[in-house]
Parts: structure tokens; sequence; C-alpha cells
């Protein structure tokens, strides 16, 4: 894991993942500045720990409806929601799925789709990612 792409640009990202060469990237949200990085985050299955209230809170954004979380999930990204520093950014989990479900309409599906690829993503054994693929499915009703 490696953070890049959220106070610097796109050229960060791309600098860290020919350098270091992550398999996930802590914040990546301005990537989305770069529609050639888009495609490449897409194409090798990268997955981002995106944080909008932190990313908020310090100024990356003015508002979560100006955060691009939306676009990247559309786009295909793998994506997953993350507090980020809570002793830091006063906010929950909970409170940010309520600002995506306000903001962009989000529905149990795409938590659930966020959720999948945080755990697909993780550094958890084969056995464990399936049984938490199981539990999810199962949470979600689906």
């Amino acid at each position: 894991i490696a953070h890049a792409g959220e106070a610097c640009g796109p050229e960060n990202i791309w600098q860290t993942l020919a350098y270091l060469r992550p398999a996930r990237i802590g914040h990546g949200v301005r990537c989305i500045e770069d529609s050639a990085l888009v495609t490449h985050l897409v194409a090798e299955g990268i997955h981002l720990e995106v944080c909008p209230a932190c990313n908020v809170q310090i100024n990356i954004y003015d508002t979560v409806a100006e955060h691009p979380i939306d676009r990247l999930h559309q786009a295909g990204i793998s994506i997953g929601i993350n507090t980020d520093a809570r002793g830091v950014t006063p906010t929950t989990l909970g409170q940010d799925y309520a600002q995506m479900i306000a903001t962009f309409g989000w529905t149990a599906h795409d938590f659930l789709t966020c959720n999948q690829n945080a755990a697909a993503a993780s550094f958890a054994p084969p056995a464990l990612k399936d049984r938490l693929a199981q539990q999810l499915a199962e949470g979600y009703s689906v």
C-alpha cells in the first residue's frame, strides 16, 4: 500500500506505480484528472482506499458533491470507503455512507461492491476473503 494522489496530482500516482508497484493506493482520488490513469487503474485492478470526509476536511475538495468518488466508482475502479485518521477526521463509516446516499444516490448495491472490492484487495488469506465475500453477500441480501 502506498499513499499517493491526494494532495498531489496524477503524476504522483504514476510515479508511485512505477517505483513501488503497489496493489493498493491510499487515497488516489486525483487520478480522475487523467483518463489514461483511470484506465490503467481499472486494467491493473489497483484498489483505492478513498476517504471522502477527510479529503473535504483537508480541502482537497470543497464539498462531498465535488469529490470524485462516484465518478471513480462508475469508471470501474476498485474502491473502498474509509474514514482515514479518526483522530483527525471526525467522521464514522456510517456518516460517510449517509453522505454517499444523500449526495450521489448510492444504494446497497454500491456499498456491497465497494466492500467486496476492499475484501478482495485485502492481504487476508484466500479462504478468509471467500468467507468475507459470502458474509457480505448475505449481509446485503444478494
